[in-house]
């Protein structure tokens, strides 16, 4: 597991079920709500500091999620996508990067084609069986709840980045 986390240049992931607990709350007005963990968007700046790249594939759009990319700024972004592996596909075009350079974390069936093919594949806890079955490793926290952050810690560990960037914190 350590050889193929020390590759990994890009973390990709969904958003409902990973970055989310998969909740889709609509408020009266109709406006969507999404609660995401604030220790997830700690370890995605974390991954930036370090020099890894970040990126979202999913379904569905929402005005909440791509405030949440702007937000962490975010490398890659596509919504409303309905064949996530052949979107895969033009990313690694776009990008130049081969599968063993991307992890991808993913909870169901539409993420599947992407797992199959990264070099490393994630399912948060509250992934589809079928998911975790195929996955490289499956977190203990469940999708919006620290899932994403315990990835990037373990890619972070692998690469012998986490100590250093422990270490700039300190002297802030």
């Amino acid at each position: 597991m350590r050889f193929k986390l020390q590759k990994i240049k890009w973390i990709l992931m969904d958003v409902d079920g990973v970055m989310t607990d998969g909740s889709i709350t609509y408020a009266s007005s109709g406006e969507e709500i999404k609660t995401f963990n604030a220790q997830d968007g700690a370890g995605i700046n974390l991954a930036h500091m370090a020099g890894l790249h970040t990126g979202i594939i999913t379904g569905r759009k929402s005005e909440m999620v791509q405030r949440r990319i702007r937000d962490l700024k975010y490398d890659y972004f596509k919504e409303g996508v309905s064949r996530k592996a052949a979107m895969y596909e033009k990313f690694k075009q776009e990008f130049g990067v081969s599968d063993d350079q991307v992890c991808y974390m993913g909870d169901d069936f539409a993420d599947l084609g992407i797992l199959l093919q990264v070099g490393f594949s994630v399912a948060p806890s509250n992934a589809r069986d079928e998911i975790k079955a195929v996955c490289d490793f499956v977190t203990l926290a469940p999708g919006g709840s620290g899932a994403v952050r315990e990835l990037i810690d373990k890619v972070l560990k692998a690469q012998g980045k986490l100590f250093s960037l422990f270490e700039q914190f300190k002297e802030l």
